[in-house]
């Protein structure tokens, strides 16, 4: 029996948000569906706070702003407590993927006795009472399209994975116009890490047709607009285009998730302090390199699709994969970075024991094999 008819066989399923609002000034339509709402939380960043009076909330309005980049059990329970002392009925979640993650977790604990250790894994949350928005103001890790967060342990470093269709969001708003400010250097890290989203389900071992009808949807658009919008942080079209391959990068996670490309990136932020954008956008090209003789068929589609040519030399398809990252402003080197190569064996022990993305990998990643791409990346 082939792959195709044994992944078509394959059940899965697929959630998204109950309302999807998309397009320039999207954002305004927010007010009105969260109008019968009296206690209004948001999530956010430095960065996005001023967007809070833009989206026009009535009722009380509390902000929280206190989030690290890569937030940690610490941070966590901070939000939780501001929430608990606040009694929110609906929780608006306003940033990046780290803040609409926190979002989720605060939607679903705040009122109940869980904590987030209790949580951890898939389907343990559980419920819900409370309303939860997303609004993305980054094109990158496609939060507010799925069921899962993630927390660093601050003890072990390791990133803590929850997953809960109650923390799916009863609305996602997707507003160019609020990706406006977001820095040239950010759009390119953040756009390739939607697009290894994409990439990764798309050639995952768990991969399904109907997920693939997404994943390739969101490649095409990456190849279409992240150029642009690096080039020009106003351009509307190519921010629209971007914000919806990030979008579909997240639907993809639920039913297929990533694979070794996030597990091998995850201890460059946990132990490097990368951005997640930034640490996924450098291992992108190595994991892309290293899975081609695997997937052959589905590796030229991407390279077509980002305007690259097509080989199946892996050398050759991370050369060209390692130059389009650079072209659009990303330093890939890890030394660039501040990283120590005598730190490899340990961030490749720790990449090798995610096991739940490391399977995932079409082409078996040993530890030798992650510790390769990690000198490779130096």
């Amino acid at each position: 029996m082939s792959d195709a008819i044994l992944s078509m066989a394959r059940p899965i399923a697929l959630v998204q948000p109950a309302r999807l609002e998309i397009g320039a000034g999207a954002v305004s339509r927010l007010a009105e569906w969260a109008a019968p709402y009296k206690r209004v939380f948001v999530v956010a960043m430095a960065p996005t706070v001023g967007f809070v009076s833009l989206i026009g909330l009535k009722g009380e309005v509390e902000t929280f702003v206190d989030i690290p980049p890569e937030p940690d059990l610490p941070a966590v329970e901070a939000v939780l407590k501001a929430a608990r002392a606040f009694k929110p009925d609906l929780v608006v979640g306003l940033g990046g993927g780290s803040v609409m993650d926190v979002a989720k977790l605060v939607a679903v604990l705040w009122d109940g006795t869980q904590s987030v250790l209790d949580v951890v894994g898939p389907n343990k949350v559980e419920g819900r009472r409370t309303a939860l928005a997303q609004v993305p103001t980054t094109s990158g890790t496609g939060s507010e399209a799925g069921i899962r967060s993630l927390v660093t342990n601050p003890e072990t470093l390791a990133k803590l994975a929850i997953e809960s269709r109650h923390m799916l969001a009863d609305i996602a708003v997707l507003d160019p116009e609020l990706t406006y400010s977001v820095p040239a250097a950010v759009t390119a890290a953040t756009g390739i890490d939607a697009l290894a989203h994409c990439v990764e389900a798309f050639t995952n071992i768990k991969s399904h047709p109907l997920i693939d009808g997404y994943a390739t949807l969101g490649i095409e658009l990456v190849g279409r607009y992240l150029a642009r919008a690096v080039a020009n942080g106003s351009d509307t079209e190519a921010r629209a285009g971007m914000m919806l391959a990030s979008y579909y990068g997240g639907v993809c996670l639920g039913p297929v998730n990533t694979a070794g490309g996030h597990a091998l990136a995850y201890p460059l932020g946990t132990r490097l302090k990368l951005p997640h954008g930034l640490a996924n956008a450098i291992i992108f090209p190595h994991v892309l390199a290293f899975n081609a003789s695997e997937r052959p068929e589905k590796t030229a589609a991407v390279l077509a699709a980002l305007g690259l040519p097509s080989h199946a030399d892996e050398r050759i398809v991370l050369a060209g994969a390692r130059d389009y990252c650079s072209a659009l402003g990303v330093d890939m080197s890890l030394k660039n970075h501040g990283a120590d190569e005598a730190d490899f064996p340990l961030w490749a022990a720790e990449a090798f024991a995610i096991k739940r993305l490391i399977d995932n990998n079409p082409r078996p990643l040993g530890e030798a094999d992650i510790l390769a791409i990690y000198q490779g990346a130096f």
